[in-house]
């Protein structure tokens, strides 16, 4: 069998269909990316759903967003134990390479990680407990979210917890020194912001509490 096959027809297509027409109207942008390198104002954690379209939201072109994408818009904390860590490696390089302004963690309504995690917290989810689940053991991160929320009216819980998995990623940024450094020098600010899929729009966390519509 082998490694890999042809793109289907409908991505060819579409990449054809750029690049005849968003690539040539904008091709001395893209050189110029090309031979000068990136330079975003931002970075963001956004979750990995197909339906959370962070450049379009913003109205972002190539070149300006240093963008990361996991389950449920995580971030663990730091833990320099010379293992493999995807999400820390990108803020370290967003912030002490790409010196971003700012950064921004997204989460958004109706994310099945949030759900997954919930159920998992709740006992309804056995499957993500076993050690051999890469889900279950990347939402451990968002175990102290659910703690938060466990006591509010079972309608309210998920919901919650999409909040948090935007204030745990928040508070978890703080425990990389780079990061408290870059903020205590004033070279960068944080940011959290819940996006609603259904109504297109964006709430942001004011630091101590509570999400308020941008």
């Amino acid at each position: 069998m082998p490694l890999t096959r042809p793109l289907p027809p409908y991505l060819v297509q579409r990449y054809k269909g750029w690049h005849a027409t968003g690539y040539q109207d904008n091709r001395s942008w893209y050189r110029r990316l090309a031979d000068e390198g990136q330079r975003p104002r931002a970075m963001v954690i956004s979750c990995c759903d197909s339906r959370v379209h962070v450049t379009s939201i913003f109205g972002a072109d190539s070149g300006e967003f240093f963008i990361h994408r996991n389950i449920a818009n995580l971030v663990p904390p730091f833990k320099p134990d010379s293992d493999h860590h995807g999400t820390s490696a990108t803020v370290e390089y967003a912030v002490n390479t790409l010196r971003v302004a700012q950064l921004i963690v997204m989460g958004h309504t109706r994310c099945g990680g949030v759900a997954g995690c919930h159920a998992m917290c709740a006992g309804h989810a056995p499957e993500l407990e076993l050690e051999s689940s890469f889900v279950g053991r990347w939402m451990d991160i968002l175990r102290p979210g659910y703690e938060r929320v466990r006591d509010l009216p079972q309608e309210q819980q998920v919901p919650a917890l999409e909040q948090q998995a935007v204030v745990i990623s928040l508070e978890n940024l703080l425990t990389f020194p780079f990061v408290r450094e870059a903020l205590e020098a004033e070279q960068m600010t944080l940011h959290g912001l819940v996006h609603d899929i259904g109504s297109g729009t964006l709430s942001q966390y004011d630091g101590e509490s509570a999400f308020h519509p941008v």
